[in-house]
């Protein structure tokens, strides 16, 4: 047999386990293989994120190469100080922040919800799915920092609705200037508002939104609407430029929800507060305030009354690229563990040589290799689906937790130290298990889906209680 080409750590083993050059060795015994057995079975020891990125399309292959490479240069030296950063006052980014935002403008990480000429996607992502591009790049840059990660992605969610209200007149009205001016690094930010202080779900869930009286609403007036209300918990909404706002037409319920894009230099407008939170902490959540803002006519997003449905569709997008977030966090959260696991010993020996270790670092590793081909899977389709767009979102969040507290389990006291990681990538995980529907909620829009079914089956069991 010919000799291998083999690591420089062939010849030793992690206790339980052979070497690579024992005849025992998967990796010798499948070269007794034929040439045609082996090409149904190999073993080769290769880099996950290689091995996952090398099974994409070449376009969607080289961005996330292209999103990883970002992430390493701007966000890795800062992710830490960034958590750190005091907390800002109302519409205040710190320097350092700042300075990402222009490099990810200039990297055409703000304007890629279109492709080039309208945006900065390249024409060879167009035969992809709008939101595979944004799970990879919302996975790669929260597998470095959670904070400034939400700072350059809460913009594509606040552009969405433009992008969705399927007018080319909005798009080259609002987001071309502001897509130029973030190409040029003068970062122009939007952001979603749909939350307000008397109602969480019930802007997300049709149930409650039925049963709610909207607090924030649209007077007509010649020319336009005046807004008044309140909105929160808007990430990035401290710093966005523009503001999607969803209200109510006077005198009317939720169901006469209209969006409306409000510029932040609109006189009545005003950044309240911005909350001081658990995690993600380098983006904002934001609670804005509207006094009688006029909004022309011009900057209704869609038909009047059209809100609702542009809302929920939002949601169904972009709860694919949150599943994906928290794949990065658990991916850095495995990453971390296992380089302590590595690097840490116990009774002389490296915490790795442990089989308890070993049990719990390949649990970390399959259960954020299977959220991430649920994502995969649901940014794969021509459409979002809601069921397996809330399907992804809760059950991928819950995974980063689990895996998040695993590696916590793990390193245990060494787990709280803010330069280990862990403890911030848990507390980043745990906001995406809320944010962007509740889990509990997003557990109920697939039942939503699957409500017809499950009528009809209840159907036929009468019936046949009935018969009997």
């Amino acid at each position: 047999m010919a000799d291998l080409d083999l690591p420089a750590s062939a010849g030793r083993a992690l206790d339980g386990h052979v070497g690579a050059t024992s005849a025992l060795s998967p990796q010798r015994a499948f070269e007794r293989l034929s040439r045609a057995v082996r090409s149904l079975v190999r073993y080769e020891p290769s880099d996950p994120w290689e091995l996952d990125t090398e099974s994409l399309p070449k376009p969607l292959a080289g961005y996330r190469r292209l999103v990883r490479a970002f992430a390493a240069r701007h966000l890795r030296p800062l992710s830490l100080s960034a958590d750190l950063e005091p907390h800002e006052p109302p519409g205040r980014c710190s320097p350092a922040s700042l300075e990402v935002l222009r490099a990810a403008g200039r990297a055409g990480l703000l304007s890629d919800l279109l492709p080039r000429p309208l945006g900065s996607m390249s024409p060879g992502l167009l035969r992809y799915p709008l939101f595979f591009p944004q799970a990879l790049k919302t996975e790669e840059l929260a597998a470095v920092d959670g904070g400034l990660m939400l700072l350059i992605c809460a913009n594509g969610l606040g552009a969405a609705p433009v992008v969705l209200s399927g007018e080319l007149g909005s798009i080259r009205r609002h987001l071309l200037p502001a897509f130029r001016a973030s190409e040029r690094g003068d970062p122009h930010v939007f952001a979603f508002a749909i939350t307000e202080p008397d109602a969480g779900s019930d802007v997300e869930e049709g149930h409650g939104a039925v049963r709610y009286r909207p607090g924030v609403s649209a007077r007509r007036v010649p020319g336009g609407y005046r807004i008044r209300g309140r909105k929160c918990f808007i990430s990035g909404g401290d710093i966005a430029r523009s503001i999607v706002v969803f209200s109510a037409l006077e005198g009317e319920g939720m169901e006469s929800w209209t969006a409306f894009l409000v510029p932040n230099s609109a006189p009545g407008f005003r950044v309240a507060r911005t909350e001081l939170k658990m995690g993600m902490r380098a983006s904002g959540a934001a609670e804005i305030e509207l006094d009688e803002v006029f909004v022309p006519d011009s900057s209704v997003l869609g038909a009047l009354r059209s809100g609702w449905a542009l809302n929920r569709a939002t949601l169904n997008m972009s709860r694919i690229p949150v599943a994906a977030m928290a794949v990065g966090f658990a991916r850095a959260a495995t990453e971390e563990a296992t380089r302590f696991a590595c690097r840490f010993r116990l009774a002389g020996k490296p915490l790795a040589s442990f089989q308890e270790v070993q049990l719990a670092l390949a649990q970390m590793e399959a259960e954020t290799s299977s959220a991430r081909g649920m994502v995969w899977r649901a940014a794969a389709r021509r459409q979002a689906r809601q069921a397996e767009a809330s399907a992804a979102k809760f059950h991928c969040t819950d995974v980063a937790r689990r895996v998040c507290e695993t590696a916590m389990d793990l390193m245990s006291n060494h787990a709280t130290l803010h330069e280990n990681r862990v403890e911030k990538a848990f507390r980043d995980a745990r906001l995406t298990q809320i944010f962007e529907g509740t889990n509990q909620i997003n557990r109920l829009a697939v039942i939503e889906d699957d409500q017809e079914r499950l009528l009809d089956a209840i159907d036929a069991s009468e019936r046949a209680r009935s018969n009997a």
